[in-house]
């Protein structure tokens, strides 16, 4: 792919309309819902016009033949040209996409009418499912989540390591001085320096290994979806999953090595697999990753069971019913059950380097949470990493986060209810049981009192002792702040996000 091309590509992408919303009007929810599933059939049927727009969507999504002059008609002066290049390929009459140029956005404003360029989405309507080893993936549910997980201040410097076809590349050049992407995969590198011209945005593409290419540099922000499949290290390698370690090592490795990279207060987030062992809990065997000089927020999102993690990757690489399956099926378990490895976990790892702090206390919070969560997560992590910055005391001012409600449950026409939650509708949506104290604080946190304020009125309101209040409810107080229910009225003043 020459990237001296993308600029007149672009404009011919424009000129028809081959945007996300674009091509979601013109394919109507049960279309686009079939295309997400591989099934091009209901697409096919709402393309037959020859439109510039239908015959993209026919040609690069669908991935059909389209007749010549309707390609000509659509990538006008342009088909030749691909096709020398290696996005199309022609036959007599007919042109086939050879690569895979796919609309894309976020519910960011900012991040408008992208394109990604990558190879073919194998597996369309039940076709062959295997792929070359050094195949570059295109938009996966994995790059997805992982676009919605990284923070999106304003930063300096930004590293997309491991960066594929370059979707968090381009992702983090809206927001970042600088972007510097990385990767072993000579082809990856080369479709990720056609994304940037593409998109006209500025990546520094780098060929190596880890932060090998980036030694003694240190960035603002860091996002990785490193190859995090979970296998022997053994065998046929696909290097957009595989990384030829064993186990979790390729992890371990990225999230150990990150402090060296980063620079004060920046980031690190990584999307991941990683080994729960037998007999030892998923996070303590984590949290021995972690640096002692860095804040660190774990989410633990999904438990895979052993032998459906084997039987997703090995479909995934196009093996399912191919002669040797059951042998690579028995091969993958039995080392699963030698290692002891008991199940899989996914999930989030976040870094925050210390910055600011002043001598304050680094947390590392290791959290199981399998439950429904505001998309995109950014802003909930970026509210982390300033309560970790919050020291409250009771001179402290805060405020109750606008999303917060109050339920009370109990028997009908009880004076008092049982029991009191409070309830986040955003973010993580944490709920907190508390008792008539916490939710009284709460709801008087409008910033207009302080913390010793309230409790001091509290305390006469319900004829306690004062200092007995102080003393018990500020740790309350402060694990309000920490989760989220409660927000310092400086660091409301001062979002991250």
């Amino acid at each position: 792919m020459n990237p001296s091309v993308a600029p007149v590509l672009r404009e011919a992408l424009l000129e028809a309309d081959f945007t996300y919303d674009g091509v979601a009007d013109l394919l109507g929810s049960r279309a686009h819902d079939a295309l997400a599933r591989n099934e091009t059939t209901p697409g096919l049927m709402r393309t037959r016009g020859g439109s510039p727009l239908e015959t993209l969507v026919r040609l690069f999504l669908l991935q059909t033949t389209v007749p010549l002059d309707e390609a000509e008609r659509a990538l006008p002066g342009l088909v030749d040209r691909l096709a020398v290049d290696g996005l199309l390929e022609q036959s007599v009459g007919e042109v086939a996409a050879r690569l895979d140029c796919r609309p894309y956005a976020t519910d960011g404003a900012q991040d408008a009418d992208l394109w990604v360029v990558s190879d073919l989405t194998p597996g369309l309507d039940g076709g062959p499912q295997r792929v070359g080893s050094d195949h570059v993936l295109g938009i996966s549910p994995a790059s997805t989540s992982l676009a919605q997980l990284t923070l999106r201040g304003q930063v300096g410097s930004a590293l997309d390591l491991g960066t594929g076809c370059g979707v968090q590349a381009l992702h983090l050049a809206r927001h970042s001085g600088r972007v510097v992407a990385t990767d072993v995969n000579p082809r990856a590198l080369d479709l990720t320096r056609f994304n940037a011209a593409l998109n006209d945005v500025e990546i520094d593409v780098r060929d190596g290994s880890f932060y090998e290419p980036v030694r003694g540099e240190r960035f603002d922000l860091i996002a990785t979806n490193p190859p995090f499949v979970i296998s022997p290290g053994t065998g046929e390698r696909l290097v957009y999953r595989d990384s030829g370690l064993p186990g979790d090592r390729v992890v371990e490795h990225v999230v150990r090595t990150a402090p060296r990279h980063l620079s004060p207060g920046g980031w690190c987030q990584v999307l991941a697999n990683w080994v729960i062992e037998r007999g030892t809990p998923w996070d303590e065997r984590l949290a021995g990753w972690l640096d002692a000089d860095h804040d660190a927020l774990v989410v633990q999102r999904e438990v895979i069971d052993p032998a459906a993690y084997v039987e997703l990757w090995i479909k995934d690489a196009g093996l399912h019913g191919a002669p040797d399956y059951r042998t690579r099926y028995d091969t993958w378990l039995s080392w699963f059950d030698d290692q002891g490895i008991e199940a899989i976990g996914f999930g989030w790892i976040n870094l925050r380097a210390a910055g600011e702090r002043d001598g304050r206390t680094v947390r590392h919070d290791l959290l199981e949470w399998p439950y429904d969560v505001e998309q995109p997560i950014a802003p909930a992590i970026a509210d982390w990493g300033a309560a970790t910055l919050a020291e409250v005391g009771l001179e402290d001012h805060l405020v109750l986060r606008a999303d917060v409600v109050q339920e009370t449950h109990g028997p009908a026409g009880a004076e008092d209810p049982a029991t009191i939650v409070l309830r986040q509708q955003r973010g993580f949506r944490r709920a907190r049981t508390v008792d008539t104290v916490e939710a009284a604080l709460a709801g008087s946190s409008d910033g207009e009192l302080s913390v010793g304020q309230i409790l001091d009125a509290l305390a006469v309101l319900l004829e306690l002792d004062a200092a007995e209040v102080r003393t018990r409810y500020l740790p309350a107080v402060r694990e309000l702040v920490e989760d989220g229910f409660l927000t310092p009225i400086a660091a409301e003043a001062g979002r991250l996000i």
